[in-house]
């Protein structure tokens, strides 16, 4: 039995998100249908973790397991034929059995665009959240240095949520300008449900005059989701990387046959 290890990159547009589910057609669902198709047997997929309606990954992490032998190009170019044009596998390579790319995640890197412009945009509509601005974007930075670190998010938890707990870690917090796109680059333990989200819409507040970086720790510390800013729109967020400890990536090495003789 092996082990394989994707990355997927898809639009969410048109799917409802990642996990399969009764009320839409989802990423999961169309991916083992395809992996069904090529194995000639059914094929179950586990990810790094679940995105919503409308979200994108540039790097979903999802495994499978199977008995064929086929050589891992056959995972990557093959299943792409499979696959509709808003959904790729970027890479493929053979894990330990025991890998479980949502517990043995140490990180993962999620990325929220915003687009400042008085004006819309058609090729961007897809991929980001439009703000008219002006917006104040060493405010945003300033507010955003309050998330790094350890914290109850609990006002930044979306309704529904069956996380355990609401305490996160989040490592960094970069906002990069890329002419009139705005990118909020943050890297975190994990992730409640929406959590990116309404920090995005609460940082996009302070931009607009109408929170303080001051509000943010008061919002971390009281743990009052009805004071925290919106839930941004979904098509503004992707998922860019997920990152796991190098040794539970490895592959055991072989066992070589005793050569010596009988003793």
């Amino acid at each position: 039995m092996r082990n394989i290890k994707l990355i997927v990159e898809y639009d969410g547009t048109a799917y409802a998100g990642w996990q399969i589910q009764p009320n839409g057609l989802t990423i999961q669902e169309v991916m083992e249908e395809a992996l069904g198709r090529m194995l000639g047997e059914p094929a179950k997929l586990r990810s790094s973790g679940r995105t919503d309606a409308g979200v994108h990954a540039r790097g979903m992490v999802a495994c499978f397991r199977t008995g064929k032998g086929m050589p891992l190009r056959a995972f990557r170019e093959g299943l792409n034929t499979q696959l509709p044009e808003d959904i790729a596998v970027r890479d493929a390579c053979e894990v330990p059995l025991e890998f479980n790319p949502r517990a043995d995640a140490v990180s993962k890197h999620y990325r929220y665009t915003l687009l400042l412009d008085r004006f819309r945009s058609p090729l961007v509509r897809h991929t980001s959240w439009r703000v008219p601005g002006p917006v104040n974007v060493p405010a945003m930075e300033a507010a955003a240095a309050g998330f790094i670190g350890e914290h109850d998010f609990l006002a930044f938890q979306g309704a529904r949520c069956a996380a355990k707990t609401t305490i996160r870690r989040i490592n960094s917090i970069d906002l990069v300008r890329e002419g009139e796109l705005l990118h909020l680059d943050i890297n975190g333990s994990g992730f409640l449900k929406n959590m990116v989200r309404i920090m995005a819409g609460t940082l996009v507040d302070v931009g607009l005059g109408r929170r303080t970086a001051e509000d943010i720790r008061r919002l971390l510390l009281e743990g009052d989701r009805p004071d925290a800013g919106i839930t941004a729109p979904p098509q503004g967020l992707c998922l860019m990387e997920v990152f796991y400890p190098e040794e539970s990536l490895k592959m055991p090495v072989p066992i070589s046959p005793s050569l010596g003789g009988r003793g």
